[in-house]
């Protein structure tokens, strides 16, 4: 006997509401954080369209890769957090689930790879706008420092005038969302277990993705020396599997294309990644716990 379709609410209802409250997260955290006393509605309305137009296009660009080598996935699934105190953005970003199996490597190239550079395209214009928002002020020690990719310090220094001496470049709503979308591209294109880049390095190296995978989990680890924002995301790719499993037809081949795109993914990773993504040493924890002591 046939199963009852599954009902709207699962289809997409679901997708839908937590899109929706994602959006009103975002926006939230972007009012709040805005310049000036009170809420700032226009900070907010740039950093949900800014933000959201990148994660949409990123895991768009899974899904529809998966629809094209007919595997079956859910529809994006946009995880909400609205905690001022520790959000800048108002969202964890997004995911897909993937419930048939891959068919070849080829597929699973073209999954994998659709989402980060899908989002990086729209992350480009974002970018681009949030260097021309940006603010040339006077350091100020109470505001959070983050570390600036590559692709954004090529930016600045194309569209935006030079910054005097002993000031610095502060970005906006738009300019958040863009380093945002660089951060979530960098780490998913990160060659561990099912990341994006855990698909991309297994349809090339197969027998060897387990080795690279926990060689770059432990370099994770390593990356909590450049400071504290890395505990929480090298102890998630520790505890999350590494070994990715085989396609259907893991002998079909790759191909000469496909390897040229791999390429072009790493020179997005070097991009856009960065390895102080918060700028808060191990010196900077000591001085605060020490003040809390006294």
């Amino acid at each position: 006997m046939a199963l009852p379709p599954p009902s709207a609410w699962k289809r997409w209802g679901r997708n839908l509401a937590l899109f929706l409250l994602t959006a009103a997260s975002v926006f939230a955290i972007g009012g709040l954080h805005g310049e000036g006393d009170g809420f700032n509605v226009s900070a907010g309305v740039r950093l949900m369209l800014g933000l959201l137009s990148i994660l949409t296009a990123h895991e768009m660009g899974h899904y529809v890769a998966a629809r094209l080598h007919k595997v079956d996935v859910t529809l994006p699934f946009f995880v909400p957090f609205p905690v001022p105190i520790f959000s800048l953005v108002g969202t964890l970003g997004a995911f897909i689930r993937i419930r048939s199996p891959i068919p070849n490597r080829r597929a699973l190239f073209d999954i994998g790879v659709a989402g980060p550079l899908a989002g990086f395209l729209v992350a480009i214009p974002v970018l681009w706008l949030g260097i021309l928002e940006a603010t040339v002020k006077p350091p100020s020690p109470e505001g959070m420092s983050l570390g600036t990719p590559l692709l954004f310090r090529w930016f600045a220094a194309l569209f935006h005038a030079p910054v005097p001496e002993g000031m610095n470049l502060v970005i906006g709503p738009l300019g958040l969302a863009a380093w945002f979308g660089l951060l979530v591209t960098a780490l998913n294109l990160m060659p561990i277990g099912q990341l994006d880049g855990g698909h991309v390095t297994y349809s090339f190296f197969r027998e060897r993705a387990h080795g690279i995978s926990r060689v770059a989990s432990w370099a994770c680890v390593a990356l909590i020396y450049f400071g504290l924002s890395w505990i929480l995301w090298a102890l998630l790719m520790r505890v999350l599997p590494r070994r990715h499993p085989p396609t259907l037809d893991d002998e079909a081949p790759v191909g000469a294309a496909r390897v040229a795109v791999g390429v072009l993914s790493l020179v997005v990773f070097v991009l856009c990644f960065l390895p102080d993504p918060i700028v808060f040493s191990w010196r900077d924890a000591w001085h605060e716990l020490s003040a809390l002591w006294r």
